[in-house]
């Protein structure tokens, strides 16, 4: 028989195969199945896994390591229970295949929509039945004891339901007269959700039903002070009709409303209103697909069925969102679905005044709404709040569903809005409508645009599933170019309808030109131009201006200050506008990196912007736009540096090409550089490309100089090796040789952290080549100070000594004082190499007195690493271990987590050297994370030669089983000196006998030379 896997996600996670538990020992295995399991069947891209395990903060080797990661959890899966192809590889990412298996919370779903099921049938039995059973799958908080931050949506969505099957299962309970289980079981509730107040009405049913009069007015009066403290509110009708009712004594009335819907036969005096059902939904979108979540969110207005004691929690809907987006359709869907649960009609207003180009009135809506509810328009009052007041008279009592389309703005819509009752209404709008807080119960729903996996299905959906499964990467494409917005990808579909001759593939290479973009998602004045266009109108001339040079940056993203070299504004201004064009929908806000907010266009919205910015603005005005922002950018990027390293290898030419930011922006912005840099990598990166397109080569250079020294302390060397290439085929292009040069010796440096020294080489000897030509010599002093480590690595000590020493030189020549402490440190570990350790740390001393002359902490603190080492070299285990919390203390200050690694790495050595094998071993297991996290397979094995000295000093079983890869990698990167000491030590470790410890100063000996 096949063997049943069983998942548990209701609580903490739990794997059992045929009922025997199944362990998964890493956190980052069973965060990637967590997230698997959550959305069975469907497929999770890399990137979300990425984002799950690291917390939206993935680092340059994460899809390798959840490739390692998925990998390790089908080898479990296959080696402990027998079971293959339960995760398949499925573009964009990885997807679950349930079937067979059992998961929780599949099994949830399952019994909650047959208990609403047997609610809506009237069988109050089969119900209650099956809220037992789906509330009996919980064993605690979802996921518990997992962290869970980065699943918190669909984790509280899940929570969310338990919270409305507890209410839906006690109003059936309510109905059976089960009372006093009533009070048992959604107590608890109504205390961890005291805000619920559907929830805390259902417990004031019950208590008083139960004969507990006293409680029940209690379970008011709590209620009440929680609401007006917590949220400013008073309670809502429910609760004070029931607090009347209670009050009163009349059990009779409490019973009624505990089985009885609230639908209500129309006031009968409204004679002058004919009987008519309006039924004046227009026919959704079709195909419409996903949006599973947002549909979840919209059912909490749906008036409560049979069995139901009281209305849901909200009687509006506020659907917001940018043109584009599907806001429409989502409603329109919705409300064709929920349409049998408004039996007195539903009425469609489309508020948006077409071809006036203004919002249409609500005078003219409400004129509209009163004629379709059989109002003569003779009858029909002038003012507005007369129609308002015969309007809700009309719909009070009445099961109706309201749809408010294209909605400007709250005011707009008030008085559109419904009264108590049964009736419901969906608003859609760009605007946030943040004015419904505080006056109604909204169901708040922000849209925003599809997933891929979303949005594939929308196109194959469209244009059928054979077109898409056979050019899938031009379908991927295509959905990239429509930035996922539901409506530009349905004006593709059906422009490929229309001409089947278009491939898949070759409408993506027509979109791949900007202008083909517009003409394809906006024929004539259709399309996504039309709903933008309204909301670009409404616009100041500032606003407007700053919106179309905007789109000029081909960045991902924007900060608040962006405003201060755009438009020469303050930041505060700067900030004042970004907001103004987010309330009109036409840019998204989004959280930053380390607080704060950044924003960006949808790409559609991009395309538009840049549109009307070719169109109103003159060429020179788009030039200077680039401009201006590069220089604020190499402004606050060397002042980065500046306050990071001290002058570093800053270019002596850069000031040429920066300029002040406005205000007090550039030290408030680089207070935390390293936090600034990792808000900015994106940014700098895309500028770097569009600098080297658009004719400004010099800068483009310039940037990666200065943005170096942050990839390399966070080890973002794809980072590094993409913007440098950039900008070296842009230095070649202008005949830049300066710039060429310096970008060859910057690549020629990454190759060396690569380990990749032939390469290293050869890019700097070219390098040295185009600097000579030039009156660089700091340039000079940095590439040759970098061919004295690849001859050190080819064990040329005599022309690496040559090499630093003619460095040395050129960094005095050239003041360059942090260059000058890196050469000297260089010089000092050639000496420990050599046998020499004390010379060794008299030059690490020398090179950290430099260190402090330049202002360069990160100089200083790689020098203290070095003669850490020296220490070590020379005995002095004590000494050196003092040196490596300092190293430890000042990497972590600076966020170089490479650098912690390796203080850690050289702190756990100083401590086992002392005989101290339990703390060396925490420290090293701590340096290893670290160096899993950079991704550095290096140092990872360096630290694995030092965890085997510690585990044998203790005694430690099979010490040196990790050896072997350890070796391995050093083979790999061609450290033939290391590779033999961690031969040595296995085989010592090895032929030991493993009862006794093995003593330090065996194995400080078997690790003194190559």
């Amino acid at each position: 028989m096949t063997p049943r896997l069983s998942f548990q996600v209701l609580g903490p996670l739990k794997v059992s195969v045929d009922g025997r538990p199944l362990l998964l020992r890493s956190a980052r295995q069973r965060t990637v199945l967590a997230v698997l399991l959550l959305t069975p069947g469907r497929a999770v891209s890399v990137d979300a896994l990425a984002d799950a395990v690291w917390h939206s903060d993935p680092p340059a080797t994460a899809r390798n390591q959840i490739a390692i990661c998925v990998s390790a959890l089908r080898k479990t899966f296959r080696d402990e229970a027998g079971v293959s192809g339960l995760i398949e590889t499925l573009l964009p990412g990885y997807v679950l295949h349930r079937e067979g298996h059992y998961v929780d919370v599949a099994d949830l779903y399952e019994s909650a929509a047959a208990a609403r099921s047997a609610v809506e049938a009237g069988d109050a039995s089969e119900a209650a039945a099956r809220f037992e059973d789906a509330l009996a799958l919980w064993s605690g908080p979802v996921l518990d004891g997992l962290d869970g931050s980065a699943l918190s949506g669909t984790v509280g969505r899940i929570s969310e339901l338990r919270i409305d099957l507890a209410e839906e299962y006690a109003a059936v309970q309510l109905q059976q007269g089960r009372y006093r289980s009533v009070v048992e079981s959604l107590g608890p509730v109504v205390a961890e959700h005291p805000l619920r107040e559907h929830a805390r009405a259902v417990l004031m049913q019950a208590y008083h039903l139960s004969g507990r009069r006293s409680e029940a007015l209690d379970c008011y009066r709590e209620g009440r002070r929680v609401l007006v403290e917590e949220l400013g509110v008073e309670p809502g009708a429910e609760l004070r009709e029931l607090h009347r009712t209670v009050l009163a004594g009349d059990g009779r009335a409490l019973m009624r409303a505990a089985v009885v819907p609230d639908a209500v036969a129309p006031d009968t005096a409204s004679s002058a209103v004919l009987d008519l059902v309006p039924r004046q939904l227009p026919l959704p979108p079709e195909p419409f697909v996903g949006r599973e979540g947002e549909l979840e969110l919209l059912r909490r207005i749906v008036p409560p069925g049979p069995g139901y004691s009281g209305g849901p929690t909200a009687g509006v809907a506020a659907i917001c969102g940018p043109a584009g987006v599907g806001k429409s359709a989502l409603a329109l869907h919705w409300a064709d679905r929920v349409a049998g649960r408004f039996p007195d009609g539903q009425l469609y207003l489309d508020l948006q005044a077409h071809g006036r180009g203004c919002p249409g009135t609500p005078q003219a809506a409400l004129d509209r709404a009163l004629r379709a509810l059989g109002v003569p328009g003779t009858s029909i009052p002038e003012s507005l709040e007369d129609r308002a007041a015969l309007y809700r008279g009309i719909l009070d009592g009445r099961r109706l569903l309201v749809v408010l389309d294209n909605a400007r703005s709250v005011e707009q819509i008030r008085p559109l809005l419904p009264g108590r009752g049964s009736v419901r209404a969906v608003v859609t709008s760009r605007d946030p409508l943040h004015g419904l807080a505080g006056t109604l119960a909204v169901a708040r729903v922000e849209l925003g645009a599809m997933s891929a996996a979303e949005s594939l299905d929308l196109l194959a959906a469209t244009i059928g599933e054979h077109r898409v499964t056979a050019e899938p990467v031009a379908a991927e494409r295509l959905v990239d170019l429509c930035d996922r917005l539901p409506l530009a990808l349905r004006v593709v579909a059906t422009r490929l309808l229309s001409d089947h001759r278009w491939s898949l593939g070759q409408m993506a290479a027509r979109m791949e030109d900007r202008r083909e973009r517009i003409g394809v998602l906006n024929p004539g004045e259709s399309g996504l131009r039309s709903g933008v266009w309204l909301g670009y109108r409404a616009l100041s001339v500032q606003a407007a201006r700053f919106y179309r040079q905007l789109s000029m940056l081909e960045v991902p993203d924007v900060p608040a200050w962006i405003g201060a070299p755009v438009l020469g504004v303050t930041p505060a201004a700067s900030e004042e506008l970004l907001h103004q064009l987010v309330k009109a929908q036409l840019l998204e806000a989004r959280p930053a990196h380390g607080g704060g907010t950044r924003f960006r266009f949808q790409d559609p919205l991009r395309l538009f912007a840049r549109e009307r910015c070719l169109a109103e603005d003159s060429p020179q005005e788009r030039d200077q736009v680039l401009e201006r922002v590069m220089a604020a950018v190499l402004t606050l990027v060397y002042a980065a540096q500046e306050q990071l390293y001290g002058r570093g290898e800053a270019p002596q030419e850069s000031p040429a090409y920066i300029e002040p930011v406005p205000g007090e922006t550039v030290s408030e912005l680089v207070a935390d550089p390293i936090e600034w840099f990792e808000g900015e990598r994106e940014t700098l990166g895309a500028l770097v490309a569009q600098a080297v397109r658009d004719g400004q080569a010099g800068r483009a250079w310039l940037l990666v100089v200065g943005t170096v020294p942050f990839y390399e302390t966070r080890n973002y060397l794809e980072d590094w090796r993409r913007t440098a290439e950039c900008a070296l085929e842009g230095a070649r292009r202008a005949g830049h040789t300066r710039g060429a040069g310096t970008m060859l010796r910057s690549l020629g440096t990454l190759a060396i952290y690569q380990r990749r020294y032939e390469e290293a080489r050869e890019r700097l000897l070219t390098a040295l080549v185009h600097l000579e030509r030039t009156d660089d010599t700091q340039g000079r002093a940095i590439a040759r100070r970098n061919l004295a480590v690849c001859a050190r690595f080819f064990g040329d000590i005599a022309e690496a000594a040559r090499y630093c020493e003619e460095s040395l030189v050129l960094f005095r020549r050239a003041g360059d004082y942090s260059g000058l402490s890196h050469a000297l440190g260089l010089l000092a570990q050639m000496e420990i190499e050599q046998g020499n350790p004390e010379r060794g740390v008299e030059l690490s001393n020398q090179a950290i007195e430099v260190s402090y002359e330049a202002g360069s902490l990160r100089s200083r603190t790689q020098n203290l690493y070095r003669l850490a080492e020296a220490l070590l070299g020379t005995g002095r285990s004590a000494q050196a271990e003092r040196i490596c919390h300092d190293v430890v203390g000042l990497a972590r200050g600076q966020g170089d987590r490479l650098g912690e690694a390796h203080g850690l790495c050289a702190l756990g050595e100083a401590q086992w050297r002392q005989n101290e094998p339990h703390r060396a071993r925490a420290s090293l297991l701590r340096a290893l994370r670290l160096a899993e996290e950079v991704g550095d397979r290096f140092l990872q094995a360096r630290i694995i030669i030092h965890l085997a000295c510690a585990e044998a000093i203790r005694g430690t079983a099979g010490a040196g089983e990790p050896l072997d890869w350890a070796q391995e990698e050093f083979r790999t990167f061609n450290a033939t000196m290391w590779a033999r000491r961690a031969g040595r030590l296995r085989e010592v470790l090895e032929s030991h006998d493993t009862v006794r410890p093995i003593e330090g100063s065996v194995l400080v000996c078997l690790l003194a030379d190559g």
